[in-house]
């Protein structure tokens, strides 16, 4: 876990959050405003994943030149869109270089609060949970969705703290779904996620993106807050750009 040097305030942090920015080549300075008003609003930024439209170096580049309008600490994770050019750690990379702390199985504590993460998969919920059964290609794409909840696991085990924050951009829980077909919840999240959060004391709020016409809000079955912060969701539901919650 990287320390932060706010790590030993105890007052309630602003938690600002967004996803699925989707970031092009073209654009420039599409999010430099909209950091800075965060900045002035919050005490974190939280990116819930698909930063980039293509996962191009350009794109990157572009949202790295936008973040450093941001003067607050900021964590977030990949999304599906990340990886669609086979060079997700390079994404990272460039992210990181502008002060984006990625989450991927790892853990980060500001102002007293920890921040754990990572971009999760798909998989299902309830009795619809695809399982490891039959063909080498379903027991591998669910062997996808184990490893990253146990990059979920890890990053909350690391944590000490007694408030934290998940950061995701696939969903923990069907609730946050509804307004998609019913027939894709399947490609938007996993239960095993949500199963995870609940094992661990503490846990305040989880954010997500990825689906862009579900809805807002949601709990898992302990009740812990979950947000849909998808941005083409968010300026449809709530006419704002982004969410703060208070942690």
């Amino acid at each position: 876990m990287t320390p932060s040097p706010e790590a030993a305030a105890d007052g309630p942090l602003r938690v600002a959050t967004v996803g699925d920015l989707h970031m092009g080549e073209d654009h420039t300075h599409s999010y430099r405003e909209l950091f800075a008003r965060i900045s002035a609003e919050a005490d974190v930024l939280a990116l819930c994943g698909d930063l980039t439209n293509f996962g191009k170096t350009r794109e990157a580049e572009n949202l790295a030149e936008d973040l450093m309008a941001c003067t607050i600490p900021a964590v977030g994770v990949l999304g599906n869109h990340d990886f669609e050019c086979g060079q997700p750690d390079e994404v990272a990379k460039i992210l990181h270089q502008a002060g984006l702390q990625i989450l991927d199985g790892q853990a980060y504590e500001i102002g007293g609060v920890g921040f754990a993460g990572a971009k999760g998969f798909i998989g299902g919920f309830g009795r619809h949970m695809l399982s490891p059964f039959g063909e080498a290609e379903i027991k591998a794409f669910v062997q996808a969705s184990v490893e990253e909840n146990l990059k979920l696991e890890s990053s909350l085990r690391m944590l000490r703290t007694e408030r934290t924050v998940v950061v995701l951009h696939y969903s923990p829980v069907a609730e946050t779904l509804v307004g998609e077909p019913p027939e894709i919840f399947a490609f938007l999240g996993s239960a095993r996620l949500g199963e995870t959060v609940d094992r661990f004391d503490g846990v305040r709020a989880v954010f997500h993106g990825h689906a862009h016409r579900g809805s807002p809000r949601g709990r898992t079955a302990r009740g812990v807050p979950v947000f849909n912060v998808a941005r083409p969701l968010l300026a449809r539901e709530t006419e704002r750009e982004y969410v703060v919650v208070e942690v």
